[in-house]
């Protein structure tokens, strides 16, 4: 049976006013929460508890439900139980596996919340937690006393009585037992441990700039994961990749387009890894063919489907789709995009293209997009895998 989630989100918030609807890495923190919900294996709905009519019309803009909380049971002192409790009260649920999501807590994978609801096949609750090896004091009247450990025998860290701090990214029970016993822990409780990098929750603006910062890292790290192993050819899109979609003519009809200097340096910097390059294009003007040249890219005018022209190009270099990338913006691209390894869009690219695209790099058309592409590619955690950063 698989479980119901439950996200508390109110919209008031102390230590950051608004924190739930806040942006995080492009996103309002609440979706975070929602999308790994939503993406669990073992969840087949998400609901999401709020006061809030700004949250809910986000929630339910990222694919969760809404249950409309009563002010009563919003304030600063209202324990999440009674949240707990009112959605499945409005839900008319009264058992079957239940998982309490925070959104303060974006960094939980799918796999936490799915690996916390398989422990209940086993114990009554569950929860996340992070093992903790400090050293704990408390202040009395005589001085600073330990706590759990000695100030005669000074152990190691790794001596100590392993403990594990409580981590408030999901939390597993049953709807009946919750229901009888109106707690989050009750019966036999497990631990389903998070390893230290997917614990900090957000309490404040100090742990807002560390969880971005583990935010972004990670989303880079998927990136460059999900780019071919060994990328043999960047075939890239003119208009809206190397330049910024824009044209200028002057009064005798002669036109002109705006590019990166960094694309260039990249571009160089891709060939010498061996990587074969083409510009793909759709436009016959002369500035694509000046500047290819001087980038020293081969370029191909495509008057009609991009798509037969990709291939009979790679055949004829002898490269597996699979090894290439393709960077496009608009809807012609799409077809190529989704022929090849792995398709790409600049941060402005067309909905179109976004939704063909693997990846969506954070820079716009013209404005070093393939600079950042080049850095993935190349990036040095990509190196045991063989990919041209082995070159460098």
């Amino acid at each position: 049976m698989k479980a119901i989630a439950v996200i508390p989100a109110r919209g008031g918030s102390k230590g950051l006013p608004r924190k739930n609807l806040l942006p995080l890495c492009g996103k309002p923190l609440v979706a975070w929460t929602i999308e790994s919900a939503l993406a669990a294996q073992n969840v087949e709905r998400v609901v999401v508890s709020t006061d809030d009519p700004q949250i809910a019309q986000v929630s339910r803009a990222y694919g969760a439900e809404v249950v409309q909380r009563p002010p009563e049971i919003s304030g600063d002192a209202s324990p999440s139980e009674e949240a707990l409790l009112h959605a499945l009260e409005a839900l008319n649920i009264d058992r079957g596996p239940l998982a309490f999501l925070q959104c303060t807590a974006p960094l939980t994978l799918p796999q936490d919340i799915d690996g916390t609801l398989a422990l209940l096949a086993s114990a009554d609750t569950a929860f996340t937690a992070t093992p903790w090896h400090r050293f704990l004091w408390k202040a009395t009247p005589a001085g600073a006393e330990p706590i759990g450990h000695s100030k005669d025998v000074r152990l190691m860290r790794q001596q100590l009585e392993p403990h594990y701090l409580e981590v408030g990214a999901v939390y597993a029970m049953r709807a009946e037992g919750l229901l009888r016993t109106r707690r989050r822990f009750h019966g036999a409780t497990a631990i389903y441990q998070l390893p230290p990098e997917r614990s900090l929750e957000i309490d404040d603006e100090t742990d807002w700039v560390l969880v971005e910062a583990l935010m972004r890292r990670r989303l880079q790290m998927q990136k460059e994961q999900a780019l071919p192993v060994n990328v043999a050819a960047l075939i890239m899109d003119f208009d809206g990749v190397l330049t910024d979609n824009r044209v200028a003519v002057d009064q005798t009809g002669v036109e002109s387009v705006t590019c990166h200097r960094g694309d260039g340096w990249a571009i160089s910097r891709l060939r010498q890894a061996g990587l074969r390059m083409l510009v793909l294009t759709g436009e016959s003007s002369p500035v694509v063919a000046r500047r290819c040249e001087k980038l020293g890219v081969e370029w191909i005018t495509a008057h009609h489907d991009k798509l037969p022209v990709l291939k009979a190009w790679l055949d004829r270099h002898g490269i597996a789709p699979a090894q290439a990338v393709y960077v496009g913006n608009d809807l012609p691209d799409c077809p190529c995009m989704l022929y090849v390894g792995c398709g790409i869009a600049p941060a402005d690219a067309h909905p179109s293209a976004k939704a063909a695209a693997r990846v969506v790099l954070e820079t716009a058309g013209g404005h070093g997009c393939i600079r950042e592409l080049a850095d993935l590619i190349m990036s040095p955690r990509r190196e045991s895998l063989g990919t041209p950063a082995d070159h460098r």
